[in-house]
């Protein structure tokens, strides 16, 4: 079996030292977290799909900055293997409507999470503290990893 290759984008919004999160798999199937972003959708580029992907799993209207990390997933038995290319994006209101639905029903959670909260939590990439807080030794390639559910 040929692998399929998905290419998605990933937004990484700080706000007073937080960084946005979304559930990872819908309906409560993982406890896994994540930056919101999603699939790239052929000839459109990688930042008008990150303004989608963030609008739709987040309800934010978000400006993308520069491209911070490039991380690789893999599944192997199921054949799959997904690059995530993340930007930092910037949002002049933040405020999350508790309202708001995903209109795919993947992501049900949504929230700010400081440094400590985030390495509490379960998350991919392994690198995501070290580049969303800017480390000195953040990564701009982060190797293969298995998916998580």
């Amino acid at each position: 079996m040929r692998p399929r290759i998905r290419l998605a984008v990933r937004g990484l919004l700080m706000h007073e030292d937080r960084l946005l999160l979304v559930n990872a798999w819908p309906g409560g199937v993982s406890d896994l977290w994540c930056a919101p972003g999603g699939g790239v959708e052929p000839h459109t580029s990688l930042p008008d799909n990150l303004v989608r992907e963030m609008k739709e799993e987040t309800g934010l209207d978000v400006e993308v900055g520069p491209q911070v990390l490039v991380n690789e997933f893999d599944d192997k038995p199921r054949g799959f293997h997904q690059v995530d290319v993340y930007f930092r994006v910037f949002a002049a209101r933040v405020a999350l409507d508790p309202g708001w639905r995903d209109p795919e029903g993947v992501v049900t959670e949504r929230r700010f999470v400081t440094r400590g909260e985030l390495e509490a939590l379960r998350v991919k990439p392994s690198s995501l503290a070290a580049v969303a807080w800017g480390d000195a030794d953040a990564p701009g390639y982060d190797p293969l990893e298995p998916i998580l559910r």
